[in-house]
């Protein structure tokens, strides 16, 4: 059975773009050095070249990953979802009923975090505590600080 990947369009086109890279610039740079250690004789003990496979070895399994990865994503149409509940792709401010801060986050799909701008795993502690959630309600989430009540505060796409 195969397994759904959900990204942005964004996101997905950063993995794709990684691809492009890997295919037109990473794999001829490797051929090259494979080239280059070949020409400096005996490969039976030629350390270089070996190092140049392992790398090619590796470099052709990470474009088969992303590859596969493109090949079964799917793409969320924010225009669709309900915005009366937490969902994936949804923009939620909460309020840390503890200490009364307030944050916003987006919760996007596990491979597309980046807390720095304020995206979430949706498998995180706190996304997964929000999840299905409405305006209004208290939620506590445990974390590894404890248990901590949020309000949430506003749902947006």
């Amino acid at each position: 059975m195969t397994k759904y990947n959900y990204y942005t369009k964004e996101g997905l086109q950063r993995i794709k773009d990684e691809v492009d890279h890997l295919i037109k610039v990473e794999r001829p740079n490797i051929s090259k050095q494979i080239a280059e250690a070949r020409d400096k004789g005996d490969l039976s003990e030629n350390a270089e070249y070996s190092a140049a496979k392992d790398a090619q070895g590796m470099l052709e399994l990470k474009i088969s990953k992303l590859q596969e990865l493109v090949q079964n994503a799917r793409i969320f149409d924010k225009s669709k979802l309900d915005t009366s509940k937490v969902l994936l792709l949804s923009m939620v401010k909460i309020k840390n009923l503890k200490n009364n801060a307030q944050m916003q986050y987006m919760l996007v799909p596990e491979q597309e975090a980046d807390l720095k701008s304020g995206k979430i795993s949706v498998n995180s502690p706190i996304a997964r505590g929000l999840l299905g959630k409405e305006v209004g309600e208290v939620v506590e989430i445990k974390v590894p600080a404890g248990i901590i009540p949020f309000e949430i505060l506003e749902i947006t796409r």
